[in-house]
């Protein structure tokens, strides 16, 4: 077996054998030859309908057409410039366009780089020292937000990774999402806190929803303390639509960040906000960012294209992905329902996961409690009958604008067979 043999020499190169622990799963992950529209096949011929799609990354599918030509197009004038490009105006001038709340952009390359610069500009601006963060929210590998986070170091059963300094985790504040008397008096009580980060629709702990009006009472809080509230929408920026979170919920946060749907596919991604808290950035201000590979043009192109793209369609594409989302959801949890599995099943937009608990999954102690061991023989059992979702009960899976009614029909079948694997 091709996977196999691959993976065996990949622990001879790579630690543990893969560039990121999430792609990791026992006995040993398959290794991708190719991918086009929802599908992709590995080195051994296995063709699988992608719902990991990219970890939430390719809204539009593999190889989008429009994409893949813009990109084409640039590689053909340039890869790398280190030097601005009109682009680069352009790019930001569109995200600005559907985020009103980010009135100034800075691209970046990756999540934890947006997400980094965020929590040091809040930092920068407030002069306190204290992030606070919800339990189970991953908002990248960097040293503060690795505390209790979620994604792959849930899935391992990391709290605090190791090489962490005591003093980074010291200055980080944890309390639990979907409890606001929590938030509430933790600021109430923490005078030292320079803002606050969030996932708006957690991702990263399988799918966790906010309750009602959890999100605008966590805004009128951070505003009545003067504390920048930060989205973190590197999943949820164009996934529940155009404007993301912020525009699904109605709430203009101080900071955003935004990436994996951005571009397709391609690596960027952008950190924006209020332009006196943006304006606090190197060269004119005292905070400090950098990066050789910041407004790479050929991720531009990837970028403005995918965005135009998703515009251009969103009167086809959001009520498509809602609509697919909620039959195979419902459809799903009524399989589950009728075998007697207990199970949670949360949704939103083109989002799911599933749980094997008994009770409703509303933070990071309730998805913890859910039957970890169950969700991997379900995702085998997923695997051999042609379905890809994220090998870990801490993610998310993904629709895409290329999945099929075919698709659902298969992946019905396929969670049908699965759910009865598990059953006991």
């Amino acid at each position: 077996m091709k996977s196999k043999d691959l993976f065996n020499l990949a622990k001879k190169v790579i630690p543990s054998g893969v560039n990121s622990p999430v792609r990791y799963f026992e006995p040993y992950p398959f290794y991708v030859k190719k991918a086009r529209g929802s599908s992709i096949w590995d080195e051994d011929g296995n063709r699988y309908t992608d719902f990991c799609n990219g970890y939430g990354a390719l809204l539009l599918g593999h190889r989008n057409k429009e994409v893949i030509s813009a990109v084409k197009k640039q590689l053909d004038i340039g890869t790398m410039y280190g030097a601005p490009s009109a682009a680069e105006i352009d790019l930001s001038k569109l995200i600005i366009k559907n985020y009103p709340s980010m009135q100034k952009i800075r691209l970046v390359n990756s999540g934890s780089e947006a997400t980094m610069t965020a929590i040091r500009l809040a930092r920068g601006i407030t002069k306190k020292k204290k992030i606070l963060k919800f339990e189970g929210c991953y908002h990248g590998a960097h040293e503060s937000m690795l505390v209790k986070a979620g994604s792959g170091s849930a899935h391992n059963g990391i709290s605090i990774s190791d090489g962490i300094p005591e003093d980074f985790s010291k200055n980080t504040v944890v309390v639990q999402y979907n409890d606001i008397e929590q938030l509430e008096s933790v600021i109430s009580k923490n005078k030292d806190i320079a803002g606050v980060i969030v996932e708006p629709v957690l991702a990263n702990m399988g799918l966790v929803l906010p309750q009602k009006n959890y999100l605008k009472e966590m805004r009128k809080i951070t505003k009545q303390h003067n504390i920048p509230l930060i989205f973190d929408e590197i999943v949820t920026g164009f996934r529940l639509g155009v404007g993301g979170a912020q525009e699904y919920f109605g709430i203009a946060p101080d900071i955003t960040t935004l990436g994996k749907a951005l571009s397709n596919g391609f690596v960027i991604s952008a950190v924006g906000g209020r332009r006196d808290i943006m304006d606090q950035l190197a060269p004119n201000g005292k905070v400090y960012e950098a990066s050789t590979f910041a407004g790479n043009p050929v991720s531009v192109a990837a970028g403005i294209t995918s965005i135009k793209t998703m515009i251009a369609l969103k009167n086809k594409l959001y009520p498509k992905l809602e609509q697919y989302c909620s039959v195979l959801s419902r459809t799903i949890s009524e399989l589950a329902d009728d075998m007697q599995i207990p199970h949670q099943l949360n949704h939103i937009s083109s989002m799911f996961q599933i749980f094997f608990s008994d009770s409703p999954v509303v933070d990071y102690k309730t998805s913890k409690r859910s039957d970890t061991k169950k969700f991997h023989r379900f995702f085998h059992h997923l695997l051999k009958q042609g379905i890809f979702i994220p090998p870990s009960q801490f993610e998310t899976a993904f629709f895409s604008y290329a999945h099929t009614a075919d698709d659902i029909e298969k992946t019905v079948d396929a969670y049908r067979h699965a759910l009865k694997m598990v059953k006991n």
